[in-house]
């Protein structure tokens, strides 16, 4: 398939998308942001659209989707509601290392249950000292018998406390720093604790919190790859996940920019709608072209994906789709918020609320600063 070009199924599941979003998910989004609460609603009329099996493989009970079809749900769903897109992100990334790692009993226990929209999943790779600085964990994962004993606290957890699993990472030789982490999928019941949830300036009907892993005992069999490949599959799952993360920043981007070019056509100025003054035209103009560049990054990184990384380019693509949408995500927001003025600048209007949630998408799954690194050196060598 060409990188750039939609198949007609693909542009009519994005049309489709679109009328859901804004019947069903729009309409939650300011509630949820204003109380910090799970939009609910938004997630349950998303597994009525059966929007939660996109990703999963077919033979577990998913839709099998592409990437670039991925990638459509992701940008449509932010559109409306940021906090609602990474209700579905979230479990995917969650569950993409035991598609890629997981034996086929795991498999077959915890895939279809995702897939259906009856479990949320969680992936727990960020603690307080180790964020961009994976190897530097102190996460650990000790066998005993036929388990392991987990130890430790993880920071900045999406869907902390509402995911039934979580996906850890944690060091069984810390020895060996990055050749020593381990990956593990745990069941909440199993003695996950949420510490605290954050009080974050966006996506605020996503939770966010610190998980604590106080001698948390795992199954032997609940080990994703082999010891010591927890780095590799961390690495290897946020490659393919980055590129939705720019589908997310696209979405939000394209949120706040049709608020504003409505916004223009409605409001008048010196007798005349502000839409006609060539300054605000020109500030729109600019934000469609960097929407449009940055929308056509993601689709051909998720084509690399969908074509299994033919040329190896996948982590400097998913690094370049990442960091320019989201850059692009927080220009075009906050050039909205400029546009509507003061109204901007309330709650009254969404175009705020797009500003804030865009910020994360230049923090979360690699800073901006360390995609540059990424792609830096896949440049240099």
């Amino acid at each position: 398939m060409d990188a750039f070009m939609l198949t007609d199924t693909q542009r009519e599941f994005r049309d489709t998308l679109a009328r859901f979003c804004e019947e069903r998910i729009a309409p939650n989004a300011a509630r949820a942001d204003a109380n910090s609460e799970y939009p609910w609603d938004s997630y349950k009329a998303c597994v009525e659209m059966e929007l939660p099996a996109l990703g999963v493989p077919s033979e577990y009970g998913g839709a099998g989707a592409d990437y670039v079809t991925q990638a459509i749900m992701a940008e449509e769903l932010a559109r409306a509601c940021a906090s609602t897109c990474v209700t579905m992100l979230i479990s995917k990334l969650g569950m993409l290392p035991v598609m890629n790692w997981g034996s086929q009993e795991l498999k077959h226990k915890y895939l279809p249950r995702v897939a259906s929209g009856q479990a949320q999943a969680s992936y727990c790779l960020s603690e307080a000292d180790a964020g961009s600085d994976v190897a530097s964990m102190r996460a650990t994962a000790a066998k005993d018998g036929d388990h392991y004993v987990l130890s430790g606290a993880k920071h900045w957890i999406t869907n902390a406390g509402i995911s039934d699993t979580y996906t850890v990472f944690a060091k069984t030789d810390p020895s060996k720093g990055h050749r020593g982490i381990s990956c593990f999928l745990v069941e909440a019941g199993w003695g996950i604790k949420v510490a605290k949830l954050e009080s974050k300036l966006g996506l605020r009907g996503s939770p966010t919190g610190e998980v604590l892993l106080d001698g948390v005992e795992v199954p032997v069999e609940n080990r994703i790859g082999e010891e010591g490949q927890g780095f590799y599959i961390a690495m290897h799952t946020l490659d393919r996940s980055r590129p939705t993360i720019g589908a997310q920043a696209v979405g939000l981007a394209q949120g706040a920019l049709d608020h504003a070019v409505s916004y223009m056509k409605q409001r008048r100025q010196f007798g005349r709608p502000i839409a006609e003054l060539q300054g605000l035209q020109f500030m729109v103009a600019d934000a469609a072209m960097r929407i449009e560049a940055a929308r056509s990054l993601v689709y051909r990184a998720c084509a690399a994906i969908d074509a299994g990384d033919p040329d190896g380019q996948l982590s400097s693509l998913g690094a370049m789709a990442k960091c320019f949408a989201s850059d692009v995500a927080m220009q075009v927001a906050t050039d909205a918020v400029q546009i509507l003025g003061g109204n901007g600048y309330t709650k009254d209007f969404p175009v705020e609320r797009y500003m804030r949630d865009a910020k994360i998408t230049q923090i979360y799954e690699g800073t901006n600063q360390i995609q540059r690194v990424v792609i830096a050196k896949a440049l240099l060598g």
